[in-house]
């Protein structure tokens, strides 16, 4: 009641417009497979410019595998 309607972002549109058609469940899967592989190449640009930038090597994810992460508390 209070509350001001939100509009939609650019890509809610996008997806809203592609499931005004109704999609076999073979398109509808290979929709999906593309939304995933879009975010999973998002992700992985993002972990490449933070190993170059962070200088990151095969002996810092070594340190990061052994290293414990818990404290302990609340366990």
């Amino acid at each position: 009641m209070g509350k001001a309607a939100q509009k939609l972002s650019n890509t809610q549109l996008e997806i809203l417009k592609a499931f005004s058609h109704k999609l076999s469940e073979s398109d509808l899967q290979k929709f999906r497979q593309h939304l995933s592989l879009f975010f999973a190449e998002i992700a992985m640009d993002e972990a490449d410019k933070i190993w170059d930038s962070e200088k990151w090597n095969e002996k810092k994810i070594e340190e990061l595998l052994t290293q414990k992460l818990r404290s302990g508390k609340g366990s």
